[in-house]
Order: C-alpha cells, then sequence, then structure tokens
C-alpha cells in the first residue's frame, strides 16, 4: 500500500472519529409498530387504553420505534385492508385490537412471514401471530361485589356490545359475585351490537334505568352509560379505562385495562430477537387488569370486601367462578368446590342464573 493511500485511509478513519463524536453513532432504522383500533383513540374506554400503551412504547424506546395507528377500523374486510396495508409498508410488529379482527389478521400474517402479529382477544395463533387479552372477569367480579351490595332495586343493568365469550363471561362475573352478597339481585341485559356507539350506549342505559336498575355497567367504550346514570341519579361502573370524569358522582369504580407493559415486552422481544408467538392471559396479579380508584360514597366495608376479593384473586385464594354455579336452567356446571377452567371460561356461551333473558344467536 502506498504511503499516499495510507494517509488518506488515516485521514478519513480521523474524520470518521471526530464525526462519531460530534453527532453520536448513526442509529439503525427504528422498530415500526402498527396499532388497529375498532374505536376512535378518545372513546376513553377500549381503544383510548390501547393507544395509552402505545405511547408508553414511544417514551420508553424513544428513537428506537416509530409507531402508527389507525382508528375506527371496522371488524371484516376493512379490516384486512388496513392490516395488510401495515405490513407491506414495512412494520415490523402490528397489533390488532378486538376480537373481530382475528381471522383478518391470520390471513395477512401468511402473505408476510417475517412480520410480527399480536392479537387481542382472539383464540387463534399462527407461527408468526401471537393471541392476548386481560382476564376481565376478575375485575367485574370486584365490580359485582360492590353494585350487589350498593343497589337498592336490586337490579343491575347492563349494557353489552356483542354475544362473544369475553362479554357473556363478564356478565355472568357480575352476576355470580353480586348474588353472593345479595342473593334478591337480578342482572338485565341489553345488547346494542357496537363496540362504540355512544347513542345506542346512552339509549340502552336508559331502557335499563326505566326497567328498575338503579346500577349500570357496559362492555361497551363510550363513557355515554356513564354520563346517563350520571343524569338519571343512578350508580355506574365504567369500562376499560378510569371514566369518573364524566359522572364523578355516579361512578364507583372501574375496571382499566393496562396494556403498557405487554406491549413494551413484545417490542423488546422483537428488537432483541427472543419474540415468539403464544398466548398471554393476564389479570390483577400481572397488573394487566387494575381497579380505578373507589368513590368516596362507597362504604368502609364495602371497599374492604372489594380489596379482600382483589388481594384475593391476586394470591389465588379467591376465583370469580368458584362451584357451586347453576345456568339460567338450574343445572349445575361448576361443582361445588370446583372452579371454571380457562377452556370453559375461553368459550363460556350460556348465562348463569341471575341473568334474565336469552343470549342472542
Amino acid at each position: 500500500m502506498s504511503e499516499f493511500r495510507k494517509l488518506t485511509l488515516l485521514t478519513l478513519a480521523m474524520l470518521a472519529s471526530f464525526l462519531v463524536g460530534m453527532f453520536g453513532v448513526a442509529h439503525a432504522d427504528p422498530l415500526k409498530v402498527g396499532f388497529v383500533y375498532v374505536g376512535p383513540i378518545g372513546d376513553h374506554g377500549w381503544s383510548y387504553e390501547h393507544n395509552q400503551g402505545r405511547l408508553s412504547v414511544e417514551k420508553e424506546f424513544g428513537d428506537k420505534v416509530k409507531t402508527t395507528y389507525v382508528e375506527s377500523v371496522p371488524e371484516g374486510a376493512d379490516a384486512q385492508r388496513v392490516i395488510n396495508q401495515l405490513a407491506a409498508k414495512g412494520h415490523d410488529l402490528i397489533f390488532t385490537t378486538s376480537f373481530g379482527y382475528m381471522n383478518p389478521t391470520i390471513q395477512v400474517a401468511k402473505k408476510h412471514p417475517k412480520v410480527h402479529f399480536e392479537h387481542a382477544t382472539g383464540y387463534k395463533r399462527s407461527k408468526n401471530v401471537a393471541t392476548y387479552s386481560g382476564r376481565f372477569y376478575e375485575g367485574r367480579h370486584v365490580a359485582g361485589l360492590i353494585a350487589g351490595k350498593m343497589t337498592k332495586t336490586n337490579i343491575i343493568g347492563y349494557v353489552a356490545s356483542f354475544p362473544i365469550p369475553e362479554v357473556i363471561r363478564g356478565i355472568n362475573a357480575v352476576a355470580i359475585a353480586a348474588r353472593s352478597v345479595n342473593p334478591d339481585v337480578k342482572v338485565k341485559v341489553v345488547w346494542v351490537s357496537s363496540w362504540f356507539d355512544p347513542g345506542k350506549e346512552s339509549t340502552a342505559a336508559n331502557t335499563l334505568i326505566d326497567q328498575g336498575a338503579d346500577i349500570i355497567m357496559q362492555h361497551t367504550d363510550s363513557p355515554a352509560p356513564v354520563q346517563t346514570a350520571q343524569k338519571r341519579g343512578v350508580w355506574a361502573l365504567g369500562q376499560a379505562s378510569n371514566m369518573s370524569s364524566f359522572g364523578p358522582k355516579a361512578h364507583l369504580t372501574a375496571i382499566i385495562d393496562n396494556w403498557s407493559p405487554y406491549y413494551i415486552a413484545r417490542t423488546k422481544a422483537v428488537m432483541d430477537g427472543t419474540w415468539k408467538s403464544g398466548d398471554t392471559w393476564g389479570g390483577f396479579k400481572s397488573g394487566m387488569v387494575e381497579m380505578a380508584p373507589y368513590n368516596s360514597a362507597i362504604p368502609a366495608d364495602v371497599v374492604n370486601l372489594a380489596e379482600t376479593a382483589r388481594k384475593g384473586i391476586i394470591s389465588g385464594s379467591v376465583h370469580a367462578f368458584t362451584g357451586p354455579i347453576k345456568d339460567q336452567s338450574g343445572k349445575i356446571v361448576i361443582a361445588d368446590g370446583k372452579v371454571a377452567d380457562d377452556g370453559m371460561l375461553a368459550g363460556m356461551n350460556f348465562y348463569v342464573e341471575g341473568v334474565e333473558g336469552k343470549i342472542p344467536q
């Protein structure tokens, strides 16, 4: 090598060292993480909390990640189109956050085997598709205890979205818990066939109040039922996030879905090459499910009842579905002293004793 060439290489090396010192080492391309939401991020419920998880990923990893989201995506063909677009645009990890996105996610994943997919609340997996959900029924058990103690009419009204196991499981958990402290409780359900429709949710809440409900619960995503309860002077329990600002007098507490730890962990797994398909079903113990602050109007003994149950679920001494449990016909579906296994919970398609009406087909 000529002296001139050696001098040139030395000069370039010195220049590179100077630039690194001045500007730092150049970063690799950021990991692209996409999120698909069934509702608007301003729903103050389900999609809002998923988006809080996305923001936590940004905060945790900074410029090592680039996140994007698409909101208010209908379940079905539109979902498949949106998911496919995210995969085609180079997203390394895609979270699809509604039950009806399950089949579209599976179909898109087949076309993009190098992309990592995470589907919320579903049960279909593949090599590059994982599933995750929260044990929301644990929170509904605590909420049911409170509702059973706070009702005066012994009628709990429930605004429900779609008759899938997740929603049915929640209705049953409320009924079982409420009737364990108040055997006279009945649960009335109005189905609105939507995750997010404030108008329908408000109408359903009004219908239930007109039928005698003085506690309004929901498995829908807008704060409309809480707002309606506030206007009508009855109690309410929020869904997915703390909805107390929408009805501070009515709002007893809420089940909070805390997705942040999971989203951070799964993003890191893709970054360090340890991501694997699997199923995660977290509850109080993992922190994926939390309870919002209790309304000061709840008597101390009821708060103690609720907290004892919550802590018991964490320790394993309490389970929301502990027998004997009967279905509507009076048939024993969970024997005395037994608890429902995850298979029964995941496929629940019956009402328990105390729930009125029939499950829509």
